[in-house]
């Protein structure tokens, strides 16, 4: 049973995950009026700070508080405090603070406009307190003209913005990466299942089919032949154990961690003569050929090329009227060659092979989709003799291949 205490953490980290947007406009207010205020003690020509500078150091670190839900509406509150300050004339110092934080979080959540028009009615607000406005209409004296200190403050409000975008462009890149990874991760998961669906479908089909076709044989000959019938459900026994087997590796498989290694080796081309073994106890006769020398077989081309044939195979025992077929392997020297043939003709009474005489149906399908993921390919179909091949080409893996 999870534990669901959390993990214990201090006080001040646990303040600001609970109220990070209180925590920072408290921080902002702090470093406004107790820098402001000792600025001020060096600017004697600004207006001292009162009740009312005290006010709009702390109504601009106030309004941040709404930065994330209201970012456009806070720029320009935090622009209109800010002007009001400097027109009132007290000193400069850190009350630009809220305002540089509103600009920040304004245009990373996509309001960019606002903010550089905010910017621009600062700067030309403040051009105006300094050269256009009379004297007698500021509470504290005007200074000389000083081309410097507004090329100064158009470079720190361009400042500003520019760390602005970055900080935008750069939020977006994360949104962009994680929004790819967990796609990726999500993709991952369905073509695990895809492959899960894939081998249960495979194992059951083929295991289902072979004990329906001794089910049959032992119903048929319970009375006359039971030596016959027992041999049946023998079989029926062992191929209900091993698919049993098979499917709790496969469902052990997706139950554990998704790195975790198969409990038993995956089957492979070494199992094919227990496949046709299988088959023969089914009544139908397999005779199995193997061509060719090459590089070792990887575990992922040896499992395609065993329930591509165990698929085949079953097949052959639901939709075709044949007690025979053959199985060929031929290693190629950039491939693996698997050929599943039976003479025919179909069954009257099984309908259409896997969905579809032309290969199109659900079995044939997962066929193909088994040697597309490996880079190979698969072709089903009748031949002209009235009997059904199966054929499919999967190429070595490039560090696998032949030299």
């Amino acid at each position: 049973m999870t534990d669901p205490t959390p993990p214990w953490q201090p006080p001040w980290v646990r303040a600001a995950k609970a109220g990070r947007p209180v925590a920072l406009a408290v921080l902002a207010a702090v470093v406004q009026v107790a820098g402001s205020a000792a600025a001020g003690r060096h600017q004697p020509d600004r207006v001292p700070l009162d009740a009312l500078g005290y006010l709009l150091l702390l109504l601009g670190p106030a309004l941040l508080v709404e930065r994330r839900r209201r970012p456009a509406a806070v720029a320009v509150a935090t622009t209109a405090v800010t002007l009001v300050y400097v027109v009132a004339g007290y000193p400069y110092g850190p009350v630009f603070l809220s305002m540089v934080v509103a600009f920040c979080v304004g245009v990373q959540l996509g309001h960019r406009r606002v903010v550089w028009a905010c910017a621009a009615v600062f700067y030309t607000a403040h051009l105006l307190i300094g050269h256009g406005l009379p004297a007698g209409l500021l509470r504290a004296p005007a200074g000389a003209p000083n081309g410097w200190q507004e090329l100064g403050v158009a470079a720190w409000l361009l400042l500003v913005l520019a760390v602005s975008e970055i900080l935008r462009f750069r939020r977006e890149r994360i949104a962009v990466v994680r929004a790819a990874a967990e796609q990726a991760e999500r993709r991952r998961v369905d073509e695990e299942r895809l492959r899960m669906a894939r081998e249960l479908h495979d194992i059951l089909a083929h295991s289902i089919s072979l004990i329906h076709v001794q089910a049959g044989v032992a119903l048929e000959l319970m009375d006359t032949r039971p030596e016959q019938a027992h041999s049946a459900l023998v079989t029926i026994k062992a191929a209900s154990k091993e698919a049993l087997g098979e499917v709790r590796q496969v469902l052990g498989t997706l139950r554990g961690p998704a790195d975790s290694a198969p409990r038993g080796p995956a089957p492979g081309l070494d199992r094919l003569d227990e496949l046709a073994d299988q088959a023969r106890s089914a009544g139908l006769a397999v005779a199995v050929h193997t061509t060719g020398s090459g590089p070792e077989i990887p575990a992922g081309l040896g499992l395609a090329a065993f329930r591509i044939v165990q698929e085949a195979l079953t097949n052959v025992l639901r939709h075709s009227a044949a007690r025979t077929a053959e199985v060929t392997v031929d290693r190629l020297p950039d491939a693996l060659r698997v050929r599943i043939t039976d003479p025919g003709p179909a069954g009257a009474a099984a309908g259409p092979r896997s969905g579809g005489a032309d290969g199109s149906g659900t079995g044939l399908v997962g066929m193909r989709e088994r040697a597309s993921a490996l880079g190979g390919t698969l072709t089903a179909g009748p031949t002209p003799a009235g009997g059904f091949l199966v054929e499919a080409r999967l190429p070595y893996p490039a560090e696998g291949g032949p030299s």
